[in-house]
């Protein structure tokens, strides 16, 4: 039986709108004045080079690049307004466009809670094998964006190859993941073109896409602007990410941090475009509040939300793709806190129309920690987002009232052919929750205790590579540095 309406990815939404139009233009407005007044500093050679190459002014003592409004308007326009990132099945496809929504993971915690003792510990390679397999099955969960990091592994060029191999080797939905070195990433990109085919084929429909970032306030490093540059001649999709702060990387006001998410996404955008016209970027936002007694970020605060939200509504504005960030928590446990922050900001964030909205499944305690309970009760929350999203359809059948008029004062619906057709469709029906009436409630019927039934069945089953084994073999032939799968299963 195939996906119910409010279970297909790419449902349309902009049931939130926190900007007026006049808003949105006048943050347009001053997104350009400060690219153009103030720049951005510039510290990658290859980024140093296009910008100028491209027509921007750029002063070689203190590498800052200052950007023409006609510079960043021609290179919005010749970004793409539709991204598609693929799944190698093609059952999960996400097509970033207009206010298309879509929901993955994220974060690269660098701990979980282990789902045996329930107590936190650092991360490892099997995390993410398991976080890949968890995605795989997990209907709401569109796409896997690699959200831990394995500790084990010392040599940062080492850490990019493992981690995409075994993601891709776990799940056929999209893989995105940051990058920590050039040569991971090259690596990265060699072992995708292994899976495709060839360069031409994974071009053609990339099932990998990539993090860089751009360093609040205005900022792009040697490292990320470099590898930027790479995706970009490489035409593979690219997100340029900013994460500001209010109060201490921003200004504290929620609309000083919108207008610095927007401008340094531009110049990002910006770039991937003066290396090449046409290149998929996507915008990014992951910018949160600042908790001022302890100089944190906050991850569960309703503001980032908001923000986020505001983001969404600019880069439709521009006609960009966007990467946002939805349903994280401060807590430290799966609990009442984990729940109600988590399911405001995915609702807020997905209302907006983002595009691909990441972190928004399994991640807590400020962004630091995978909770494999917490994957699944967030793809529960999110199947509860799409019902939204779908809204109300209302048409001559949904509205029945020649049925209403047939049936009459005093009378039931309960047998009719109508209600067989649109009982399925019409409603949510959660998997965790309990909706048993009190004295009826077995023993660990609660959703938490669900939620730790579903995952220890899932660990319980037998693996299998999705990969192909002559494809695998001839990767793990050429990477020697990739763990042995049979010693982190």
């Amino acid at each position: 039986m195939g996906k119910l309406k409010h279970q297909l990815p790419g449902i349309k939404s902009s049931l939130y709108r926190p900007l007026s139009e006049s808003d949105v233009k006048k943050i347009a407005d001053s997104s350009f004045e400060i690219l153009g007044k103030s720049g951005v500093a510039v510290y990658s050679d290859s980024a140093l080079r296009a910008f100028e190459a491209a027509g921007a002014r750029v002063d070689a003592d203190t590498r800052i690049v200052r950007l023409p409004r006609s510079l960043v308007e021609d290179a919005i326009g010749s970004n793409p307004s539709s991204i598609t990132l693929y799944s190698r099945n093609g059952e999960y496809d996400c097509v970033l466009e207009k206010n298309r929504v879509h929901y993955g993971t994220g974060g690269t915690a660098i701990y979980v809670l282990d789902p045996e003792t329930h107590q936190r510990r650092p991360s490892t390679t099997e995390d993410i094998i398991w976080n890949a397999r968890f995605v795989e099955v997990l209907e709401n969960i569109h796409l896997f964006t690699i959200n831990v990091f394995p500790n084990e592994i010392e040599d940062k060029n080492h850490i990019d190859v493992n981690r995409f191999f075994h993601s891709l080797n776990n799940t056929a939905k999209h893989v995105m993941g940051g990058i920590y070195s050039m040569s991971g990433l090259q690596h990265v990109v060699r072992m995708a073109e292994m899976i495709a085919g060839g360069a031409d084929a994974l071009k053609a429909k990339p099932f990998v896409s990539f993090i860089t970032l751009m360093i609040s306030p205005f900022k792009i490093d040697d490292d990320y602007g470099e590898m930027t540059c790479y995706c970009a001649e490489k035409d593979l999709p690219i997100v340029v990410p900013t994460e500001p702060l209010c109060g201490t990387t921003s200004p504290i006001t929620l609309a000083g941090n919108v207008l610095t998410h927007t401008a340094e996404t531009l110049a990002g955008i910006t770039l991937v475009q003066c290396v090449k016209r046409g290149a998929p970027g996507i915008c990014g936002s992951v910018g949160s509040t600042t908790n001022l007694q302890t100089m944190d970020h906050l991850s569960g605060s309703i503001e980032r939300a908001m923000i986020n939200a505001a983001v969404s509504q600019m880069a439709q504005y521009f006609e960009i793709p966007l990467y946002s960030t939805g349903g994280t928590t401060d807590a430290k446990k799966v609990d009442i806190q984990a729940a109600y922050e988590s399911a405001m900001s995915s609702l807020l964030v997905a209302m907006s129309g983002a595009n691909y909205i990441h972190d928004i499944a399994g991640l807590m305690e400020f962004d630091l920690t995978v909770s494999y309970e917490k994957l699944v009760m967030d793809n529960e929350i999110l199947g509860m987002c799409q019902r939204v999203l779908r809204g109300i359809e209302v048409n001559d059948d949904t509205l029945a009232t020649e049925l209403i008029i047939e049936k009459g004062p005093g009378q039931d619906y309960l047998a009719e052919e109508h209600t067989v057709r649109h009982m399925r469709e019409e409603f949510f029906v959660p998997k965790l929750a309990s909706r048993q009436k009190r004295d009826s409630m077995e023993p660990g019927s609660d959703a938490l205790s669900r939620a730790r039934q579903f995952v220890r069945k899932l660990r319980g089953k037998e693996p299998r590579d999705m990969l192909p084994a002559d494809v695998r073999k001839r990767i793990l032939q050429e990477f020697p540095e990739i763990l042995n799968p049979s010693s982190v299963k």
